[in-house]
């Protein structure tokens, strides 16, 4: 390698440019110094519309500084040191790509994505060791069969662009792990999809696909399909003989019935909402025992077998917006559901005040009516002319049976002290306060502090968060969204098994602090609020959080590093006024968000 260097450094070869080479951007020297030695160069964000020559030679050319009489330590010998492996062109206004990377053989990533480019040079195939190749939010209207000689390519994303076709010769492209191809304008997929057997991402979203090649069932590594909004109205039957299938997103097209599933035993979610299917039945479910997730909302069910109890390890549930007039009892055994959504359909078999009380409480009503319905048909007793004043608006059923403390909805100033003294000795572990006039937290609550899990407290005008509620130490949801808050107590520290916390519609400025030193917490929901920054680090340090929604804020920037935060299931940040990430990369979803911020943390 140094002899083949020295023999580039005896001058300009014949049929390139000299060392000067023509005029265009400079790109500092400081930086082609720093490229030499780490075999990476990063011009991301440069407003560059050509690529400086000196860029494409920078492994021929002998550098500037060698002409200067200097002397050059260990450190500092160029001819010895490294090829460029890895070139960052993204977010600039190229609108082509040189010939000259040829020039570049050594690379293994390539990224240019949001650029203007609409061709890729024909060289790209000369690049026999790429292996992450990134041309994504470009206006690329074709792919040159070159780029189909890339054996090495691993990951290649070319989303948002104008496709309309694809190279025959793209099964050729056999070591390739993931292929993003969302958001363009395809109408067919080629045969030879068949031989990229090692793929294990594929995503066709947002295209106009009006079927899928049953060759598809050949990528035998294939763990996520995302066919999101195409025109797809059905599945092949060989989709069911992907035993690697792991995530299935068919979501926005016009499917009609659900494929049945006997071979994709490793299933965990399926999204099929916004189709049009009337029917879900047990031949649909009995072999999807993996299954977390079940996305359903938009359709045109009627009704939910009794064998949903067979998803046994199934944490979501979406049936929003359907026609589903009754729901199976046996429902409420699903030992691991988190959510159940339900809104939009015409329940006439469930009171709405059980409903809004959310997901666990739901679960616990249809649980108490298997219970009944083994004992006894009949409802609980109605209220009669025989029922005291002071209990027509208690619930004691509600507090003995199912452990709730009820008083929401009556815009009310203070909660009257018979509500408390209606609990006796019963352990109430959910209490719903919302939607009154509250300016303070009731101080009798702390008399619930052994037993209380969740409280909710939403939709008042309280102000602040009183320290009564700090010793609520079994506490795992808190509910206060739209009141007046501007901050939470330290001593909120003290809440030692918080899980989830609502915030949103509230009057934060600044994120509070004390959440950060609450390692249990999983969703934080703060949308709607004037939050200015968050601090990334702090947040990668608390590995149970999956849910942060920071939508409709004040966020200018988001700083790069939350990237790092992989333990983000779902990261919301729409209706900020930052520029970056852009509105097309938020629309992708967390992953396509956390990778983008890591791709612009500083090398």
């Amino acid at each position: 390698m140094a002899a083949a260097r020295r023999g580039r450094a005896g001058g300009p070869r014949s049929g390139f440019r000299g060392d000067a080479g023509e005029p265009g951007p400079a790109v500092p020297q400081g930086l082609l110094r720093a490229a030499r030695k780490s075999g990476q160069l990063n011009l991301s964000g440069r407003d560059l519309s050509d690529v400086p020559a000196q860029v494409w030679r920078i492994n021929l050319d002998i550098p500037e500084e060698a002409h200067q009489n200097l002397s050059f330590g260990a450190t500092d010998r160029w001819w010895e040191q490294t090829d460029l492996t890895k070139l960052i062109l993204a977010s600039n206004k190229l609108q082509c790509l040189s010939e000259d990377v040829k020039l570049l053989p050594a690379l293994t990533v390539l990224d240019v994505h949001d650029n203007q480019l609409t061709s890729i040079p024909s060289a790209i195939g000369f690049l026999e060791n790429l292996q992450r190749l990134n041309v994504s939010h470009n206006k690329l209207q074709n792919i040159p069969e070159e780029l189909t000689q890339l054996r090495h390519l691993k990951n290649l994303l070319l989303q948002h662009n104008e496709l309309s076709h694809l190279p025959d010769g793209f099964g050729q492209l056999i070591c390739l792990e993931e292929l993003d191809l969302s958001n363009n304008q395809l109408a067919t997929i080629p045969p030879s999809f068949a031989s990229l057997t090692s793929l294990v991402r594929l995503s066709l979203a947002h295209n106009q696909l009006m079927d899928l090649p049953a060759e598809i069932s050949a990528m035998k590594s294939l763990k996520l399909l995302d066919c999101t909004k195409n025109h797809l109205e059905t599945i092949p039957s060989e989709l069911a003989c992907m035993a690697s299938l792991e995530q299935l997103y068919l979501r926005k097209n016009k499917l009609r019935y659900l494929p049945e599933f006997p071979s994709c035993k490793l299933l965990k979610e399926l999204h099929v909402g916004e189709n049009q299917i009337e029917v879900l039945s047990a031949e649909h479910l009995k072999h999807l025992n993996s299954l977390c997730v079940l996305e359903l909302r938009d359709n045109k069910l009627k009704s939910l077998p009794d064998e949903i109890t067979l998803l046994q390890g199934l944490e979501r549930l979406d049936l929003a917006n359907n026609d589903i007039s009754s729901l199976p009892y046996a429902l409420g055994n699903l030992p691991h559901l988190k959510l159940l959504a339900l809104e939009g359909n015409p329940l006439r078999t469930i009171r709405r005040d059980i409903l809004q009380k959310g997901t666990q409480e739901l679960l616990k009503y249809l649980r108490s009516k298997i219970r009944d319905d083994a004992t006894s048909p009949n409802e609980d007793s109605p209220v009669t002319a025989m029922t005291l004043p002071s209990e027509s608006r208690i619930n004691i059923h509600a507090i003995t049976v199912l452990k709730v403390l009820e008083y929401s909805e009556k815009q009310a100033a203070v909660i009257p002290d018979e509500i408390f003294n209606a609990v006796g000795s019963n352990s109430v572990t959910t209490v719903n306060f919302s939607k009154n006039q509250l300016i303070e937290i009731p101080e009798r609550i702390v008399e619930l502090k052994d037993s209380a899990c969740d409280v909710n407290l939403g939709f008042n005008k309280l102000s602040s968060i009183s320290l009564k509620l700090c010793v609520l130490h079994k506490l795992t949801h808190l509910d206060v969204r739209n009141n007046f808050l501007t901050s939470l107590p330290e001593e909120m520290e003290a809440l030692t098994r918080l899980q989830i916390v609502n915030l949103c519609f509230n009057r934060f400025k600044i994120f509070p602090n004390v959440l950060y030193r609450i390692p249990t917490l999983e969703a934080i929901l703060l949308s709607n609020n004037q939050v200015g920054s968050i601090d990334p680090l702090q947040i990668r340090k608390m590995d149970k959080l999956g849910t942060l929604d920071l939508q409709n804020n004040d966020l200018l920037q988001v700083p790069p590093e939350l990237g790092n935060c992989v333990n983000l299931r779902t990261l919301l940040l729409e209706g900020n006024p930052f520029r970056t990430p852009r509105a097309a990369i938020l629309t992708k979803g967390t992953a396509a968000i956390l990778e983008y911020l890591r791709s612009r943390i500083p090398i």
